[in-house]
């Protein structure tokens, strides 16, 4: 199935070095590549800083390069700029680019600090921590300026998993695409910006997250048209979380939203709820009825189900599109094989932290190697919550959604995820797009709500955030 959203692309340092190479291979000219990189580099911070005085620390390698053509372009722009290096260039290309600079380059560690910091010491290629003592200049650079530019990656970071140790830029300029480190480690890189140098992206296997597409319902729509959503409710005393996430699925843009719960808990919702309906359903066989008496196009089960396997059994085998969370994960502590082998259809996981190394263990790598290992594992899309929401589906695509907000680190938060991509399924979404449209809509729920927000105000937000498409 085609794609519905258009995503911005994020290239891993292999990803970006294949796409340089193709470039070479077609002819361009690795100084010409340079040349632009470094020149929109300059036009960045000049947009972004409108600077007096710059010192740009240049490295040894080709990130120096892309430092010393961003000073000659600064200078030609008419700032005062210095260049202060951390030793000799020691690539053929920043050799030549330190040539073309042409003006005095001073050690870094008899640098004054300017105005701005364009910090061009590691760029893609760093595996290893920063030494020390070139870790405490750029930090002494870093506290004397107001504004800190860095080159591709802030440098001390890891391209692909954002770890490391940096100083904290205001602005990443970042060449060609996005890298996964700027999404990983948002805030040392502050705001990013990609410069087009005319890398091409299309071969990415990463991607961020960007506003859906507007759910607008079309003009003969009517309610199953707009999807009908069932949330599998657990025993009373735990219903709030069920709640939270059909009303979240109503709110999301699902014609329909039910919830199916055993008869002990019937009254207890049917008092809390009015658009949402309730309906008794105590075993697996009448989960299975109820199936079959409405058209479902999804299914949320998970949030306050308690000890429901049979009844979630029923709906791992409907084969219809679920959305599957919380309780889930511990009735298949262990055993993502028995999860797998039970669904019948298309399935989004939404795990925090704790919840996914229940599941699926401790698997090794950075996030992202762990989530596309899980989905693979598992033969579902799979989510892991966090400051950087990390998707990956079953056959390697991955999405990292920084579009959110702290205060979203509450109780019930991610009950009103489940139900925002269960709606998303519904109205025809795959279930990576679901995941990574759901991811975006709750997060821009919760910059809504902003400071204090509890789970229940994000509903309402969804419904804002859905206006506002």
């Amino acid at each position: 199935m085609a794609s519905r959203l258009t995503l911005p692309p994020v290239l891993d340092a292999g990803e970006m070095r294949a796409a340089e190479a193709a470039l070479f291979a077609g002819g361009i000219d690795p100084l010409d590549l340079m040349e632009r990189a470094g020149a929109a580099a300059a036009r960045a911070v000049l947009a972004f800083a409108s600077p007096r005085d710059v010192v740009v620390a240049c490295g040894t390698g080709n990130n120096g390069g892309d430092g010393y053509v961003a000073a000659r372009h600064l200078a030609i722009a008419g700032v005062a700029v210095r260049v202060a290096a951390t030793g000799e260039p020691a690539t053929a290309n920043a050799r030549a680019m330190a040539a073309r600079w042409g003006g005095a380059v001073e050690p870094i560690a008899s640098a004054k600090p300017a105005n701005v910091l364009v910090d061009a010491v590691f760029g893609i290629g760093l595996s290893r921590p920063v030494e020390p003592g070139l870790a405490g200049e750029l930090a002494r650079l870093a506290a004397a300026a107001h504004v800190v530019v860095a080159l591709d990656v802030p440098s001390g970071l890891f391209t692909d998993d954002g770890g490391g140790e940096s100083i904290a830029a205001d602005l990443t300029v970042s060449f060609g695409a996005l890298k996964p480190v700027h999404l990983l480690a948002a805030a040392r890189c502050g705001r990013v910006v990609v410069a087009d140098i005319g890398i091409d992206a299309s071969r990415a296997r990463t991607w961020g997250t960007a506003p859906p597409p507007s759910f607008e319902p079309a003009a003969d729509s009517y309610k199953y048209a707009r999807g009908a959503v069932l949330t599998l409710g657990g025993p009373a005393g735990q219903g709030g979380a069920a709640r939270l996430a059909a009303r979240a699925a109503l709110r999301g843009g699902a014609g329909l939203s039910m919830i199916a719960c055993p008869a002990g808990a019937l009254a207890e919702n049917a008092a809390r709820l009015d658009a949402v309906m309730v309906r008794e359903a105590d075993d697996a066989a009448a989960v299975t009825a109820l199936l079959a008496r409405h058209r479902f196009a999804a299914i949320a089960a998970g949030p306050g189900l308690g000890d429901g396997r049979a009844r979630l059994g029923a709906v791992l085998a409907s084969g219809l599109p679920l959305v599957l969370d919380a309780d889930v994960f511990t009735l298949f502590a262990g055993d993502p094989a028995g999860l797998a082998a039970a669904l019948a259809g298309p399935a989004v996981l939404t795990p925090h932290e704790g919840e996914f190394v229940r599941l699926f263990g401790d698997l090794p790598g950075s996030r992202l190697d762990r989530v596309r290992a899980a989905a693979a594992k598992v033969g579902a899309v799979v989510l892991l919550k966090g400051a950087a929401t990390v998707i990956a589906a079953p056959d390697g695509r991955a999405a990292i959604n920084t579009h959110a907000t702290p205060w979203l680190a509450t109780a019930g938060s991610g009950d009103v995820l489940t139900g925002v991509i269960a709606a998303c399924l519904a109205q025809g979404y795959d279930a990576f797009d679901a995941a990574c449209a759901g991811a975006w809509l709750h997060g821009d729920a919760g910059r809504r709500c902003g400071a204090g927000l509890i789970a229940e105000d994000l509903p309402e937000a969804v419904a804002a955030a859905l206006a506002g498409l």
